[in-house]
C-alpha cells in the first residue's frame, strides 16, 4: 500500500509517501511544502491543499495519513492549521482519497511504542523502521513519514478513519 503522510502546518507543511507491504516499510519519497508570510493567507491555504493533492497523484497514494491537532498553546496558530487540514480534507476528498488523522500521541506511541518519546527519539525510529542512513530532514518531513509509518502500523481499520 501506498501511503502518503502529511505533518499539516501554514509556513511548512511535511510530506512523506511511504510504500507498506506486511508491516515492512520502504520510503519512497519526502519534502516539505513552503508559503511565504508575506502571501495572502488564502492563496497559502489552497496552494497547500492543491500540492498535497498533486503529491497523492503523482505517488498514487492510496490514503492519506495526517496528524491532527490533539491540543495547542497557541490558538490562533492552531486555527490556521486547522484550516490547513479541512482544505486538504476538501481537495483529497475530490479526488476519492481515504484520509485518516491521528494524534500526536498515536503517531509516537506506533513509531516509538513511547506516549512521551522526544522528537529526536521519533525522527531516529523513523529512519530506523524505513532503513535510512540519517533522519530525514527536514523535521516536518521526518514528522509527516511518522504519520504515514502510524497509517500502516494501525492497518486498514480503525476509529481514526474518515472519508
Amino acid at each position: 500500500m501506498i501511503i502518503l503522510g502529511v505533518d499539516p502546518g501554514l509556513a511548512h507543511t511535511g510530506w512523506g509517501v511511504i510504500e507498506a507491504v506486511n508491516h515492512r516499510y520502504r520510503p519512497v519519497s519526502y519534502g516539505v511544502i513552503r508559503t511565504q508570510a508575506k502571501d495572502d493567507r488564502q492563496k497559502r491555504i489552497i496552494h497547500i491543499a492543491q500540492s498535497v493533492a498533486s503529491i497523492a497523484e503523482t505517488y498514487h497514494a492510496q490514503v492519506v495519513s495526517m496528524e491532527d491537532i490533539f491540543f495547542a498553546k497557541n490558538v490562533s496558530s492552531a486555527l490556521l492549521v486547522a484550516k490547513v487540514i479541512g482544505a486538504m480534507m476538501m481537495q483529497l476528498h475530490t479526488i476519492n482519497l481515504e484520509v485518516r488523522l491521528f494524534t500526536p500521541l498515536e503517531i509516537k506511541m506506533a513509531v516509538s511504542g513511547l506516549g512521551n518519546a522526544q522528537k529526536e527519539q521519533v525522527q531516529e525510529m523513523v529512519k530506523l523502521l524505513l532503513h535510512l542512513e540519517s533522519r530525514p530532514k527536514p523535521d516536518h518531513a521526518a514528522d509527516a513519514l511518522a504519520a504515514a509509518i502510524t497509517c500502516a502500523a494501525k492497518g486498514p481499520a480503525g476509529s481514526s478513519k474518515l472519508h
